[in-house]
């Protein structure tokens, strides 16, 4: 093999032995998994607690662009231009539901945790910044007091 090639497989090892790459792999699954929970929760929960108000399921909401929407008893079709308006509000919620949870319980607790290392972080920057300063001044001190003995010698 030439070396570029060589190079260019080990650049791609390099890349797929990076922690990044597992932990988006893992997200990822765990992603699908979580979305699968929501869309159940949307369908089995949601869906008919919105349809109690009305007559219907949520995804069954549905309005007539044009003609009235007849529905042929023998084939399924749906005669004019229907709109399915339910789905779209029943997707927006899954959405909606997943971006809370996720934010809630994964995005806002990593951010204070982010925030509180960052405190730690500049608390001790500070403190060692203080010693610097106390440490300076205290040679001032020493190179004083020796020029002063000096001085009297």
């Amino acid at each position: 093999m030439s070396e570029k090639k060589v190079r260019l497989l080990d650049g791609f090892k390099t890349f797929l032995t990076r922690g990044n790459v597992i932990d988006l792999a893992v997200a990822v699954v765990i992603g699908a998994a979580f979305t699968n929970v929501v869309n159940a929760v949307v369908k089995g929960i949601i869906n008919p607690v919105v349809g109690a108000f009305g007559t219907q399921d949520l995804e069954k909401y549905t309005s007539c662009l044009r003609g009235p929407c007849t529905v042929d008893p023998d084939t399924g079709t749906v005669d004019g231009i229907e709109i399915l308006w339910g789905s779209v509000l029943s997707a927006a919620l899954s959405f909606l539901i997943t971006a809370a949870v996720v934010y809630f319980l994964m995005v806002l607790p990593m951010a204070k945790y982010l925030a509180r290392r960052a405190a730690a972080q500049a608390a001790k920057e500070g403190v060692r910044e203080t010693l610097e300063v106390s440490e300076l001044e205290v040679l001032k001190e020493i190179r004083d007091a020796l020029v002063a003995q000096q001085g009297r010698a």
